[in-house]
């Protein structure tokens, strides 16, 4: 099949002013931040809680705590389908860059890190719902998260991507409260001490589709694991202050989220299930509406299927038939 997708990669600075753009997914974690009276409370807090944790954890040859600072970028990825003129929102991600205040260099970091897309919210709001309505035991077809892992891997491997990313990606994770975490002995100077799964979670499948692998890893001071998917190999691939920006701006993230996990009082011991029902955390100053994250994720699924689904559903079937 010659019809191809076009990738247009786009950057926005994510910083106090930062306003979400009218085709970001409103659940993001980035976009929830800047909404209501408080949008601007909420993005100065979050940045300033990003760029003390990186300090923290990137302390040698840093005595007072302030030698970084950490830059944002949203990165928006649309998809022309089959040259039709029309782009559709495809993924949404976020890009760290260091600035050292010490020698003025602005270091590249890590992409990735977030992740927001619309076929996802499609394949676990409506098409996984619907396959299970009415149905007696939970079950997912059999080629759930097969496209999108597709479009995925052909975004990574384009020429766009190529041309505006030097490393590839790797996105940083809440654990899942319905599995349990057990302790190794193996230990990184920056992700920390790392953490075995008891088994797979929907969640792991779905990225291995992306073509995605996962490792949990709880960094020094922090008190339960995050979850990172990459591609090749985490621990030499990428630096330490590589590491430590995306680990600074997700445990952050994690922090205003779940913070009945990443803001607990208590920290992981050596075998740990997580809990949202963890009464023993603290709030953090920022205001989100966690209810409301998860209402909009079943209209922006819809919204997938009504703009991209539905209407390229031949082309898109055959051209992953053509990418098996």
């Amino acid at each position: 099949m010659k019809t191809d997708f076009t990738f247009t990669i786009k950057s926005v600075c994510f910083d106090e002013h930062y306003q979400p753009a009218d085709n970001t997914r409103i659940t993001t974690n980035f976009a929830n931040l800047a909404r209501g009276d408080k949008r601007q409370d909420n993005l100065r807090n979050a940045l300033r809680m990003v760029n003390n944790r990186f300090n923290a954890l990137a302390n040698w040859d840093n005595p007072t705590g302030d030698r970084y600072a950490v830059e944002l970028e949203i990165i928006s990825v649309e998809m022309d389908v089959a040259g039709s003129g029309h782009a559709f929102p495809s993924i949404e991600i976020l890009k760290t860059n260091i600035l050292d205040h010490q020698t003025q260099e602005r270091i590249e970091g890590i992409v990735g890190n977030n992740f927001s897309s619309y076929v996802r919210d499609y394949d676990f709001s409506v098409l996984l719902q619907n396959h299970n309505k009415n149905q007696p035991q939970f079950s997912v077809p059999g080629n759930f998260g097969d496209l999108h892992g597709k479009l995925f891997q052909h975004f990574v491997s384009s020429q766009a991507y190529k041309a505006h990313f030097k490393k590839l990606p790797v996105i940083c994770l809440s654990v899942s409260d319905n599995k349990v975490y057990y302790r190794t002995e193996n230990q990184h100077p920056v992700l920390g001490v790392e953490y075995l799964a008891n088994e797979s979670s929907l969640t792991e499948q779905y990225f291995k589709k992306m073509g995605l692998k996962v490792r949990y890893f709880m960094p020094p001071n922090s008190v339960a694991p995050l979850a990172f998917y990459f591609f090749g190999d985490l621990l030499n691939h990428y630096t330490n202050l590589e590491l430590i920006s995306t680990i600074s701006t997700m445990e952050t993230f994690q922090k205003i989220y779940r913070p009945e996990i990443y803001n607990a009082n208590a920290a992981a011991g050596k075998c740990y299930q997580p809990t949202l029902n963890n009464a023993d955390h603290s709030i953090t100053h920022i205001v989100y509406d966690r209810e409301e994250r998860s209402r909009l994720a079943i209209a922006q699924g819809k919204f997938a299927e009504e703009h991209f689904i539905k209407p390229y559903q031949h082309i898109l079937e055959q051209w992953s038939a053509s990418h098996a």
